[in-house]
């Protein structure tokens, strides 16, 4: 049996901060088992906050200076998690922060150097890991569906409520995944309206009524018309989410009613990709919920309402915050082996392909 220790570093498109998840990923006779041994959310602080959701509109120097910082940042909070548990990693996997993420056009940038990430630690990085399937014409997401085929294949349906919600599934003999729906991104906002950094259980929601006309037109918006691989970013929200949400903010509508029209809108694009792929055996299916939204009571309680399959949310706090952590953690395990770590059939690519830069000295782990 083969046993890797490895730092898993994630920063979501909610931007609450780093999650720092330090796994342990053993391999025996080609089955795959895990345990999150730590895990820690190192928040952002007000500056990098801004830093991060204005980067986008900066100049190109200020981009690439931002890159390289950050990367520096993220080796420091590595180092600092390190010591501070006196963990022996093998090396890190990092996915970096995503500033702009458009397959249309055939690209996407996740910022964090993962050289830099390197020298600070003294450990080997793997990192940008979705240049490669954008060059093969691919979405470049999502990449945690093969995490979710050989760690959580006892599930039939593994849901992630994160900035986005994002759902894999197994389809005969290929495993098919896509974004559903903006879930946590939209909801903090609205929440940070009301003076709370998120919706603390769903509380906002419960309190509030559904605006019906909005959510007839989020429903009808082009990107929930088809069930294929696809993938949205902040771009798709602030052309075609935010002005729809904004026009009724504009007359007036309380922020409680918006909050829980987007609980509902969320919950039933949700639900109508389930049941799309479920079948008429919908009862008998299990779906597993993680990301900062399983705590969403409201949105758990509603989607549950809207879908007869078995949700299921797991009672280990680790599992179910830092569940990507973990599988980027995974990722950067199978690049390191050589072995596929990014599926076609999920993200629209060519081929399939083993992504991830290199940063760093392998030799150890690779004999």
């Amino acid at each position: 049996m083969r046993t890797y220790k490895i730092l898993g570093l994630m920063s979501g498109t909610s931007m609450d901060g780093v999650d720092l998840a330090y796994c342990s990923l053993q391999e025996e006779e080609g089955r795959w088992s895990y345990e999150i041994l730590l895990g820690e959310t190192i928040p952002y602080d007000e500056k990098w906050r801004v830093r991060l959701s204005q980067l986008g509109k900066q100049t190109a120097l200020i981009y690439v200076k931002t890159h390289t910082f950050y990367g520096h940042y993220l080796g420091q909070l590595c180092a600092g998690f390190i010591a501070k548990h006196q963990l022996e990693p093998d090396f890190i996997a990092s996915h970096g922060h995503t500033i702009f993420h458009q397959p249309e056009a055939g690209f996407t940038a996740q910022i964090g150097d993962g050289s830099a990430i390197s020298a600070v630690t003294g450990l080997p990085v793997v990192s940008d890991f979705r240049l490669l399937d954008l060059a093969l014409f691919g979405q470049g997401a999502p990449l945690v569906p093969i995490g979710d085929e050989l760690l959580f294949g006892e599930y039939d349906f593994c849901l992630n409520l994160g900035g986005f919600a994002n759902i894999s599934m197994k389809e005969e003999e290929r495993r098919l995944a896509f974004d559903i729906a903006p879930c946590n991104l939209v909801l903090n906002r609205i929440a940070r309206n009301l003076g709370h950094p998120y919706d603390d259980g769903g509380q906002i929601a419960a309190s509030g009524s559904v605006h019906y006309e909005l959510l007839k037109e989020l429903d009808a918006l082009p990107f929930y018309q088809e069930f294929k691989p696809k993938s949205i970013g902040r771009e798709w929200l602030n052309t075609h989410f935010w002005p729809l949400v904004r026009k009724y903010d504009l007359e007036k509508v309380a922020q409680e009613n918006l909050m829980k029209t987007l609980v509902d809108h969320i919950s039933g694009q949700i639900a109508d990709a389930i049941e799309h792929y479920a079948g008429e055996d919908i009862a008998t299916k299990k779906v597993l919920i993680t990301g900062g939204g399983a705590y969403n009571e409201t949105l758990i309680d509603h989607l549950r309402s809207q879908c007869d399959a078995h949700m299921v949310v797991p009672e280990n706090p680790l599992l179910v915050e830092y569940k990507e952590a973990l599988i980027f953690a995974f990722l950067g395990v199978l690049r390191v082996r050589q072995e596929t770590n990014t599926l076609a059939s999920v993200t629209g690519a060519k081929s399939d392909s083993i992504g991830g830069a290199m940063w760093g000295d392998f030799s150890r782990i690779l004999n």
